[in-house]
This record gives C-alpha cells, structure tokens and sequence, in this order.
C-alpha cells in the first residue's frame, strides 16, 4: 500500500465513498518516509498511523478522522474558525489630501502545522497562519504593505488587482524576489473593488504556493454591501508525501474542521462566503451548498449575481462571492462537489438556529 498514491488509487477504480478515508491512512504512515520531492521542500511531515479513518452514523455517512479527533490549533498557531469571520483592517491615517490610508505588515515564516491529527506538514506561511491574514479594505483606499521575510528561502507577495509593474511582486521587476532576512514595501490603490487573493511568486510557483503562501483580499465597493454574516473561505490541500498530488483537502486548512464544529448561523439571517480557490496540483475544485442555492458573484466585482445555483466550479485563482439566507433550522452540509476531495476532508456543516 506505501507504494500506491492518491491518484493511482483512484484510477483504479476503488469506490470515492470510504477508500478516500482509507487512503488517508495510508497517508499517514508513509508521511515519515523520504517521499516523491520531499528533498526540495524541506523534508517530509511525520505521523501517526492510527489518527485517521472513515466513521459513519454521527457524521451523515461521510467520513471524518478516526474517533472525531481534531489537531492541535493552538500549537498550529490558527483555528480555521477564527480564520472564518477574521477580516484584517490594518491599521489607518488620513494622508494630507485627506485620502485614507491603509497599512499591514505581512512576515513571512516557516513552520510545521498539524494538518491531521498526527500528521505534520512542513509549511511555508504568512503571519504564522495559513491562509495568511484576510486584507480588507474600501475601493479608492491607498494600501501600504510591509514584507519582511523571515524565511529560510525566498518569497514576494503578488497581489490580484490593479498595480503598477513595479509593484507586482514578480522576479526582475521592482523589489523582485525578497531574500531571507529583507524587506520590502508594496503599495498601490485599492481597485477594482471585489474579491481578490494574494500568494507568493517565487518559482517553482507550484511549491510555495502548495506550502501556504497565499491569503483574501478583500476590497469593498464604495456604495458598500448589505449587511450580512460574512465569513471567508480559502480552499485548499496540502501534498503530504511530496508527490505532486494532494492527500489531503480543507476550506481554510484544516480536513473536516467544520464537520467537527458547525458553523452557527440564524435562520432568515443573510450569510456571504467570501470564496477563494488556490488549489494546487488539481485542475478544477467546487462549492456546493446543500438544501439550498445562492446568489453567485464571479470575483466579487459586480453587485448583480451571475446566476442562482447551489454549485460552483472555479480554477486556481477564481474567486468569487456566494449570498443565501436559510429559511428553516437544521444542519445544512456544503463541500466540494468532488467526492474524492470531500472524502478527504473538504467538507462541513452550517448549522441553523
């Protein structure tokens, strides 16, 4: 079984229900050994081969981790349900010509996090957390970000939106790629007002974007939005044995952590998710949102949905805002429409009171 991946696995024909979760445990066990690629990404996560299998009954038939167990947040340093509802403002002043603005500081780190219970990844982020910090702002604002890099490699931050050359955080241009121990400060205006993302564009682009460095940005139309219950969601894996295929699947990091824990939500009250796909090493990846459909924004850049739905397909770097309201109480599942990558973790229940 150490010798079969993820992919090959499912080639071969085993049912999506059940053998993704059998998969997992797999994965733990051959996590500690040297890997596909691991010797370019800083050596291979290690595990514990018990944390992880398929339960029925209290979790509707899909599966979860052995015995409902979570990984330690606190020593991750970040609980994905705090990264939910947790929208970064920066800090303000008001410039001479009375023009607002807007500044972070954004490190950049290394560090294991506990992906599954037992399972360590070695992982390059943002302000200890992945995703990094959801950046959040009004159109017309001017932003100043402040980059140190306190990584052992590397790094940039290239933000979606519109910038000058000089500040899009690519190699050979401006600042260009920021060396350990440097910094470096971006700044540009906030437009076009809409749901946007940052991530790292060093090269090979696929590995230090698959290691967590990426992040929402978030810029608010001028005439605002109607007030709702907003919560944001980065959809993405990690590839624990550094084949280039993901083991495991998350919204905000974390396989399983809102079949866990439940989003709370109020019946009639109107929720936005704020969704952001920077999957890597998968083509496609999906919202589906059961019970129910939602108002859909493609990137956030219209205030008139693109459509009624229930499910959503988006690329790496497609983003885009979903709007409902639940009209009777319950508890309401929404994953990727995947079954592979529901199996293995990108899954969750909103739960109406």
């Amino acid at each position: 079984m150490p010798s079969i991946n993820r992919r090959r696995l499912f080639a071969g024909g085993l049912p999506a229900l059940g053998a993704g979760m059998a998969l997992l445990q797999a994965t733990s066990s051959r996590a500690q050994g040297p890997g596909g690629h691991a010797g370019n990404h800083g050596g291979a996560g290690n595990s514990d081969t018990s944390s992880a299998n398929s339960s029925s009954g209290t979790h509707g038939g899909h599966a979860n981790f052995r015995g409902g167990g979570e990984v330690d947040h606190a020593r991750n340093g970040f609980d994905p349900h705090e990264i939910l509802r947790d929208f970064d403002w920066g800090r303000t002043r008001r410039l001479p010509s009375g023009r607002v603005l807007r500044e972070w500081t954004l490190v950049a780190g290394d560090q294991d996090i506990e992906v599954a219970p037992g399972v360590t990844f070695p992982a390059w982020s943002y302000n200890g957390r992945i995703p990094g910090p959801t950046l959040r702002c009004r159109e017309g604002e001017r932003l100043r970000i402040r980059f140190e890099n306190l990584s052992q490699h590397p790094h940039t931050i290239h933000f979606h939106g519109i910038h000058t050359a000089e500040m899009d955080g690519v190699p050979g241009i401006g600042a260009g790629e920021i060396a350990p121990g440097s910094s470096t400060v971006y700044e540009f205006d906030a437009e076009p007002a809409g749901l946007h993302l940052y991530h790292c564009h060093v090269r090979p682009l696929a590995e230090h974007i698959a290691k967590g460095m990426y992040g929402a940005f978030i810029v608010d139309p001028k005439e605002g939005r109607e007030d709702a219950d907003e919560m944001v969601m980065v959809m993405n894996g990690f590839d624990t044995n550094f084949d280039r295929a993901n083991e495991l699947y998350a919204a905000n990091t974390i396989p399983f952590a809102y079949m866990n824990r439940p989003i709370a939500v109020r019946r009639n009250e109107l929720v936005r998710v704020y969704i952001v796909n920077i999957l890597e090493y998968d083509l496609i990846n999906s919202f589906h949102l059961h019970g129910n459909f939602f108002d859909y924004f493609p990137t956030g850049t219209s205030l008139r949905p693109s459509e009624l739905t229930d499910t959503v397909m988006l690329c790496q770097g497609q983003r885009g805002i979903a709007e409902w309201r639940f009209p009777s109480p319950g508890k309401y599942m929404f994953h990727a429409h995947q079954s592979e990558f529901t199996e293995l973790g990108w899954q969750g229940f909103f739960e109406v009171g």
